[in-house]
């Protein structure tokens, strides 16, 4: 069995995966459990975090996380493991460990001693019974289980004492974080609700940390549960969830003290926020991934690999980070990696290299003159036959970060020559233009998950290209053979360092082919106070993200007396 043994000592303390495609390994942990400790300073009484939903649809409430309206979607039901989506940790949940016993089956060892909130246990039978329901019910099927998108289908999942056991009918390892994500539902209360897409859940017997206290359509309350399985690291005794606010409101909320958190967008928090306390307000804008200037690769001249490496050098990414950010978010490295977070898999010849691309534009023009794009009369460029080369920047109408970032690019492009022009358009018609390959150039994201062949990988593959139906991850329309056969090797490849080799090979034609333009990293935005709780993630301590919120519940102390 392909293991690699990872030691956990604190809710956190899971050692990296060196790896961002599933990894094979193995993973123990102290189980906790037990009351928090009461008193003053030793308990949290409670924290105010906007509502997980923007509306309560029709006044239904449902707690079930297959709804795309669900109440609460974090503090329930909980998932089989949880990586971080900083550093790739993995991290023990509702399994202790995991191994890929070979290249087609995984193995969770499933945790002893978690009870659901109605007191009985939690056993593999129900983590079992999660995984098969989306077999029986394919609308269900969320992390891709049982289809064939980034690897094999599973076959079959079957309980084997303590273990679940996963059987793929081929290479399967990028489905990993999309398949430990699943939230593990009670067999005893599930199996006879139907549809689980349909099912109305007023009532959730969970795992998780808290339970349900009142929900008025409004103001959720959800108190702690005593007998959680790490209690001990559960300090927060009541967590209320209301309202929905706009980055006005919400500033205000925060500097009163009536949110204690918020992450949703706040223009210049440092201003907005910040700076009007600066011992209790804080921010961190975690990189989730990557601002990109995307090509219409189908189209001259941006088929030209010249072209785009002159572009890419004649960008000022601190100025478009500045304009679209505030500064917050820093220049994205071009080998569409999350820089320093994913370090470990840069190729060595990058190591010491800088891969954020530098503003320069004599370098660009030089590119631009020797490639054939020379310059008329009237100052702008012309491409290699001599016809005029006056293409368009779409950008969606409203997105305020896009569009500041997009007058920066038009800027610098007149700079270096190219009659460039921004032409705004309500988003609908921006995606509808990706599905038909109608448009020169465009902003994008590119997502800076663990899971490189998700990833960057989907960004490359041609069969990521949008259909006249649905917007993929490729919409510049890279396609190339070899590449495919990267990203699908990836896509199955459990052992780190081939991981680290074949990410190392995507690198290089980020590097060399400039598919895509990397600008700057793109938020995930958390904005706290700390005078009831410390022990948010921060730059400094960058274990987690508002992704991993259930993670970080476990982190939360009272705030230290100082």
């Amino acid at each position: 069995m392909k293991r690699r043994t990872l030691l956990a000592t604190g809710p956190l303390a899971a050692a990296l995966v060196a790896g961002t495609a599933a990894c094979s390994g193995q993973i123990q942990t102290n189980q906790g459990g037990g009351a928090a400790t009461s008193g003053d300073g030793t308990t949290i009484p409670q924290l105010t975090f906007p509502a997980e939903v923007a509306e309560n649809v029709a006044g239904i409430t449902n707690f079930n996380p297959f709804s795309p309206n669900v109440t609460s979607k974090n503090y329930f039901y909980e998932p089989i493991m949880i990586r971080s989506s900083m550093n790739c940790e993995v991290v023990p949940w509702i399994a202790t460990e995991f191994a890929w016993k070979d290249d087609t089956t995984l193995v969770f060892t499933i945790r002893d001693g978690v009870t659901w909130s109605d007191g009985k246990p939690l056993t593999p039978d129900d983590v079992a019974f999660t995984l098969n329901l989306r077999k029986q019910y394919p609308a269900a099927d969320d992390i891709g289980l049982w289809n064939d998108v980034f690897g094999a289908p599973a076959e079959s999942v079957e309980v084997d004492g303590q273990d679940v056991v996963i059987s793929f009918s081929g290479l399967a390892a990028a489905k990993f974080d999309s398949l430990i994500t699943a939230k593990v539902l009670p067999q005893h209360v599930w199996e006879d609700a139907g549809d689980p897409t349909q099912h109305v859940d007023e009532k959730p017997v969970g795992s998780g940390p808290f339970d349900l206290g009142s929900y008025n359509g409004r103001r959720l309350q959800l108190t702690r549960r005593e007998d959680y399985w790490q209690a001990d690291k559960v300090k927060v005794q009541e967590l209320i969830l209301e309202g929905n606010y706009d980055a006005t409101n919400a500033a205000l909320k925060l500097t009163a003290g009536d949110l204690d958190a918020f992450w949703g967008e706040i223009p210049n928090p440092e201003q907005a926020f910040a700076s009007k306390d600066e011992k209790l307000n804080h921010f961190w804008y975690a990189p989730a991934g990557s601002t990109v200037l995307t090509y219409n690769l189908t189209k001259a001249p941006f088929d030209d690999a010249k072209l785009r490496e002159a572009i890419s050098q004649g960008l000022d990414k601190d100025e478009i980070s500045a304009k679209a950010t505030y500064s917050v978010m820093k220049p994205a490295s071009q080998t569409g990696l999350k820089l320093p977070y994913a370090e470990n898999l840069l190729p060595d010849s990058y190591k010491d290299q800088e891969t954020v691309l530098p503003f320069d534009t004599a370098k660009a023009e030089e590119l631009l003159d020797a490639a054939g794009y020379a310059k008329g009369s009237d100052g702008f460029r012309t491409l290699p036959d001599g016809s005029p080369f006056a293409p368009k920047f779409l950008v969606q109408a409203g997105w305020i970060d896009y569009q500041a970032a997009a007058d920066v690019v038009v800027r610098n492009l007149q700079t270096m020559g190219i009659n460039a022009s921004v032409q705004t358009s309500p988003p609908e018609a921006v995606d509808q233009a990706k599905k038909d390959a109608d448009f020169d150039m465009c902003l994008e994201y590119l997502h800076g998950g663990c899971e490189v062949a998700r990833n960057l990988g989907s960004k490359l593959a041609s069969d990521q290209v949008p259909t006249k139906d649905t917007v993929k991850a490729n919409v510049g329309r890279w396609e190339d053979a070899h590449t495919d056969e990267i990203v699908a090797e990836l896509s199955g490849e459990t052992d780190p360092e081939k991981q680290k080799a074949l990410t190392g090979e995507l690198v290089e034609i980020m590097m060399t082919q400039y598919p895509v333009t990397c600008l700057f990293y793109a938020p995930a935005r958390m904005i706290y106070r700390t005078d009831k709780a410390e022990g948010w993630p921060s730059e400094e301590d960058p274990y987690g993200t508002n992704s991993e919120m259930l993670m970080i519940i476990t982190r939360l102390v009272p705030p230290s007396a100082s």
